[in-house]
C-alpha cells in the first residue's frame, strides 16, 4: 500500500505542478487567524476578508483590544462570521495573556485556543513550524477515502490512517496538493476522471468501469 500511495503522490505532482500553500501567509498570526476563518468558507472570500482584517488588526494584541461587533464587520461573509469572530478574539487575548503573544509550537497546546480543531493545529506546525504532520480538510478526506487508500467515516480516522500509510516525508506537502488535486480534477460531484491521471488506482473509477460493463 505504501508503495501505491506514493506513486500516487509523484503523479499527482507531477499533474498538478508547482502549487502554493492554502494557507500563503508567512507570519504565524496571519496563518492561525486565516486558518480559523477558512472553516466553510471559499478561498476567494477567506483571502479577501483576511486581508482586510489585517489591515486594521495587524498582531495579536490589537485584535484582543478590539471589539467583537468591530470585528465582525471586518471579516463578513465568511462562513459563521458571528461565532468566528467571538473565537479569534478570545484565541487573541489567550496567546497574548499566556504565551507572550506567539503561537504555542504544539498540538495539544494549539487545540485548546477557541476556533482551533485538528486541522487548523496540523495546518500551523506544518507551515509555521515545518513540523511533519497531516492536515486533513474535506478535499483530503473526500479524496483519500474516493480513491480507496483509506475507508473511514471522520476526517481524524482519515488523518491516522493516512499517517500509517504514507511515508513522513511526504506527509507536510498532502494537505496543499490534495486540495488542488480536489479543485482542478477530483471534484467533489463530478470527478474529471479523463484528465485523472491516477485512475488506474483509483477505486472510484474502477468501480465505474465495472458497473458500465455489467450493464
Amino acid at each position: 500500500m505504501k508503495e501505491k500511495i506514493n506513486r500516487i503522490i509523484r503523479i499527482i505532482e507531477k499533474q498538478i505542478g508547482k502549487t502554493k500553500p492554502v494557507v500563503s501567509f508567512s507570519s504565524k498570526y496571519k496563518t492561525i487567524i486565516t486558518t480559523v476563518l477558512s472553516a466553510r468558507t471559499k478561498d476567494e472570500t477567506t483571502f479577501k476578508v483576511s486581508k482586510k482584517l489585517f489591515s486594521k488588526y495587524k498582531s495579536f494584541r490589537e485584535l484582543a483590544k478590539a471589539k467583537t461587533e468591530d470585528i465582525e464587520k471586518q471579516i463578513y461573509p465568511v462562513g459563521f462570521y458571528k461565532t468566528k469572530a467571538k473565537n479569534i478574539k478570545k484565541l487573541a487575548e489567550i496567546i497574548v495573556k499566556k504565551y507572550n503573544s506567539k503561537v504555542p509550537s504544539n498540538f495539544k497546546e494549539l487545540i485548546t485556543l477557541p476556533g482551533v480543531g485538528r486541522k487548523t493545529a496540523n495546518i500551523v506546525l506544518s507551515l509555521c513550524f515545518k513540523k511533519p504532520t497531516i492536515a486533513v480538510d474535506t478535499h483530503v478526506h473526500r479524496i483519500s477515502n474516493r480513491i480507496g487508500v483509506v475507508k473511514t467515516k471522520k476526517p481524524e480516522q482519515t488523518e491516522k490512517e493516512l499517517k500509517n500509510k504514507i511515508d513522513k516525508k511526504h506527509w507536510i506537502k498532502i494537505n496543499e496538493l490534495f486540495v488542488k488535486f480536489g479543485q482542478r480534477i477530483c471534484k467533489p460531484l463530478r470527478p474529471n476522471c479523463k484528465i485523472c491521471k491516477i485512475k488506474k488506482y483509483c477505486n472510484f473509477y474502477l468501480n465505474d468501469l465495472k458497473a458500465d460493463a455489467n450493464s
